[in-house]
């Protein structure tokens, strides 16, 4: 019988989106890789695919009903590892996986960024601290990918056997790298945007969280200054109308434009100026990842997952989520000089290396190698991810 490894989350799209190489991985390794998350997408490497009920919030009577599936199956199929995702899906892989961990099974648990941190919301601590401290003991590997998280976790004397800090999910810095002066201005024409124009990214889901009026306002303060600026919204989402409806209100709506999903962003990040993010709360935005390795300069909210990632003046600045005023004229600042993007820029392709695909495989090729019952592997077996 093959070795078997369940990756649980919320939604299936989770490991769409971040974990294929991982799975790639382990079907390079002989395992079989099954998923347990809510909908029907076809995921390639996956050998099983459980669609379960699961719901976000975490007091959705359907979660009942994803519990014992979930047990279930966990029961049945045997599997020598689980690494579960997101909150709730974090803690129904890790409840129903109790009486397999008592024969053998290990249990992973990665914290994209936990809902309580440094200066958050007296609710959350109260909703959420409790639930990760408790649910860490049922963990054989907590592994976080923020340093506020790992730190927090290790203070908080959280249970897990272990704790680690993996610097995030990778970014591909093959994708993801910067443009050549000729490649930006053709793409530029073709997309009927000229040389000249300041171009802004920002690829999110439009919801609260992400907050994109600040953006929105933060052009209408420049319009008059920086009249060339143009501000790339990809995404969609609840509050997409909204935000369309701020723009034009606000006379920025030939500014701003709403690109909707995308599945360029690594040509179109590239041909821009900055990339720009304004959430409230972030684990360790893929984003900004991403628009550093394309040489990008950064401004952004202050929040722990960017303050990872930009050291303010260095690669970019951060500024406070109510701080319109200080956040336009960053821009306006950028717009002006050249020779100031370019330098934030290299410094940015320099910081995110440690964030690479390869990197992030190397430290997450030592924590499956020791749940793995096998002698550490010399360098040809370890961990490389071949990326779609």
């Amino acid at each position: 019988m093959p070795n078997k490894i369940l990756f649980c989350a919320t939604v299936d799209y989770h490991f769409k989106a971040f974990h294929l190489p991982v799975m790639e991985w382990f079907k390079q390794q002989g395992w079989e890789v099954h998923i347990a998350a809510k909908g029907d997408m076809e995921l390639p490497f996956a050998d099983r695919k459980f669609n379960l009920p699961i719901e976000r919030s975490p007091i959705h009577m359907n979660n009942s009903a994803a519990y014992r599936e979930l047990k279930a199956i966990i029961n049945e199929q045997q599997y020598k590892i689980i690494h579960c995702h997101t909150p709730t899906g974090g803690v129904l892989a890790r409840l129903a996986a109790q009486e397999a961990r008592k024969k053998g099974t290990k249990v992973i648990y990665t914290a994209h960024g936990f809902h309580f941190c440094k200066g958050g919301s007296l609710l959350n601590w109260i909703l959420y601290y409790p639930i990760e401290k408790y649910f860490a003991r049922l963990t054989d590997y907590l592994i976080t990918i923020n340093n506020e998280d790992y730190q927090l976790a290790v203070s908080r004397r959280f249970k897990a056997k272990q704790i680690a800090h993996v610097h995030g999910v990778g970014v591909n810095t093959s994708n993801y790298k910067p443009m050549s002066k000729i490649d930006k201005w053709r793409l530029r024409q073709e997309l009927d945007y000229r040389t000249d124009d300041f171009l802004m990214f920002y690829a999110a889901e439009f919801n609260k969280n992400k907050n994109h009026q600040l953006l929105i306002q933060a052009m209408a303060a420049i319009k008059e200054e920086v009249p060339h600026a143009r501000l790339l919204l990809a995404g969609k989402g609840a509050l997409l109308e909204e935000s369309k409806q701020l723009a034009e209100q606000l006379g920025v709506g030939a500014m701003v434009h709403f690109l909707g999903y995308r599945t360029d962003i690594d040509k179109l990040l590239p041909m821009c100026d900055v990339a720009v993010a304004s959430s409230l709360r972030e684990g360790l935005p893929v984003n900004i990842m991403e628009a550093m390795a394309c040489g990008l300069p950064i401004v952004a909210t202050r929040n722990r997952g960017h303050s990872e990632l930009v050291m303010d003046g260095e690669n970019g600045y951060l500024v406070k989520e109510n701080q319109i005023k200080v956040f336009a004229n960053k821009l306006v600042e950028l717009s002006r000089s050249k020779s100031l993007r370019e330098e934030l820029g290299e410094k940015s392709g320099v910081m995110v290396k440690k964030y690479s695909l390869a990197q992030v495989a190397l430290e997450l090729n030592d924590i499956y190698k020791s749940l793995m019952e096998q002698p550490q592997a010399d360098n040809k077996e370890r961990l490389q991810w071949v990326v779609l």
